[in-house]
């Protein structure tokens, strides 16, 4: 039986690849975008006519009330809400002296603080069921090589990916399960590069080009090659719908999909396994899987 799923960011890019492969799979899915009447009116209704299963939702995940009147929209069409995927996210590129505090911070509201808005507004719902499962989409620059000028970005995606782990284990004796999706980089597919933002402080940028002239057309070329040809941003999109469809209690923690082969896999299976380890010293080892049946309390 299909399940009931709301998806955030997904007017492009990896969150309209997953929304259409969950529908294709069965799945009802309620695909977040913000302004279906403006800017996204094109995706929206491409959304509504690839499928009856899929419908766009207005979302905007740096809005608490956005983000409750998606979760109230789903709730009044649907028995219940079983499937959180937090995609919503943003990029920017530049040295990071040259962005200010406040640009931090509104990309910190983007890619973490979306996240507590939209658990926060649907958990009670998954908790009163005492199952569902979040799907979280991270970064593989949170353990693995990084470049330079993107470090705004990734110190936000480290943020929501500790957000990620402590959930899995709040939530683990209330029947609700987690998995972190983690893609590599992809120079195409996405818009995160061509929709990037810049920083605020162009004086400081641009003395940046005394020592690091032209480093950004740079990166892109050699990220570019890095990339092996057969890389297709969909199989991000499909490892969602793989996830979604296993089995409870047999969903992986974790999974990597990174053609460009950057470390993060290797270095998230050392720290994934300490964690593991450190949970079982302290008595919690539960804690690792989700409840397949409802505690008695």
């Amino acid at each position: 039986m299909g399940k009931r799923i709301l998806i955030s960011g997904a007017s492009s890019g990896f969150g309209a690849l997953a929304a259409r492969g969950l529908a294709d799979a069965g799945h009802t899915v309620y695909a977040g975008m913000r302004d279906l009447r403006g800017r996204n009116a094109k995706q929206a209704d491409e959304a509504a006519r690839y499928s009856p299963n899929l419908r766009a939702v207005e979302l905007d995940v740096t809005s608490d009330a956005s983000v409750e009147a998606a979760v109230r929209t789903v709730l009044d069409e649907q028995p219940r809400l079983e499937v959180l995927v937090h995609n919503a996210g943003h990029m920017v590129t530049g040295p990071a002296e040259a962005f200010t505090p406040e640009q931090l911070a509104s990309l910190y509201d983007t890619n973490v603080l979306g996240t507590q808005r939209l658990n926060r507004a649907a958990l009670p719902h998954l908790r009163r069921a005492r199952d569902g499962l979040l799907v979280w989409v991270g970064s593989s620059s949170t353990r693995g090589g990084t470049p330079p000028y993107l470090a705004p970005y990734f110190a936000a995606k480290a943020g929501m990916d500790a957000l990620a782990a402590s959930y899995a284990l709040e939530l683990a004796r209330w029947g609700i399960e987690s998995t972190i999706v983690v893609p590599g980089s992809f120079t195409s597919g996405t818009n995160h590069y061509a929709h990037s933002g810049k920083p605020a402080d162009e004086a400081v940028a641009a003395e940046y080009e005394t020592y690091y002239a032209g480093l950004l057309d740079d990166l892109a070329r050699r990220m570019a090659e890095l990339e092996p040809p057969e890389a297709d941003v969909r199989a991000v999109a499909q490892a969602i719908v793989r996830v979604v469809g296993m089995p409870k209690g047999r969903r992986p923690f974790r999974v990597h999909i990174d053609p460009s082969d950057d470390g993060a896999e290797v270095v998230n299976a050392v720290a994934d396994r300490v964690r593991a380890e450190f949970l079982r010293r302290i008595g919690l080892a539960d804690l690792l899987h989700p409840h397949l049946e409802p505690l008695h309390v």
